[in-house]
């Protein structure tokens, strides 16, 4: 999956996606704000692959912390079938090919 003339499809991308988000939110307290800052993706595209999780079996959790709505962060509270290891260790590859697969988007 990971070769360096590997094209991702857009089902793909979705999926790594999601992996990608998973760990971000595995690793620190983030909220849909600091995933923007830190990713650069919409927050829409954010809110819709956070909503989508459970589609790959991955369960979260918003954490409110104050009166507001957005007051808060998300927590992974199960993986699934999802092997969070494995994410981990091919971190770095999975941020590579959303990166590539958004560049490649913007030329079309």
């Amino acid at each position: 999956m990971f070769s360096n003339n590997y094209v991702i499809n857009k089902s793909q991308k979705a999926f790594l996606r999601k992996l990608y988000l998973a760990h971000l939110l595995d690793e620190e307290q983030h909220n849909l704000l600091s995933l923007h800052k830190l990713t650069l993706m919409p927050r829409r595209t954010l809110q819709d692959a956070i909503a989508a999780f459970a589609d790959i079996g991955i369960e979260v959790d918003f954490v409110q912390q104050g009166q507001r709505h957005n007051e808060g962060y998300y927590r992974i509270s199960t993986w699934g079938p999802i092997s969070s290891a494995w994410v981990n260790s091919h971190f770095e590859q999975i941020k590579q090919h959303i990166e590539t697969a958004g560049e490649s988007e913007m030329i079309l």
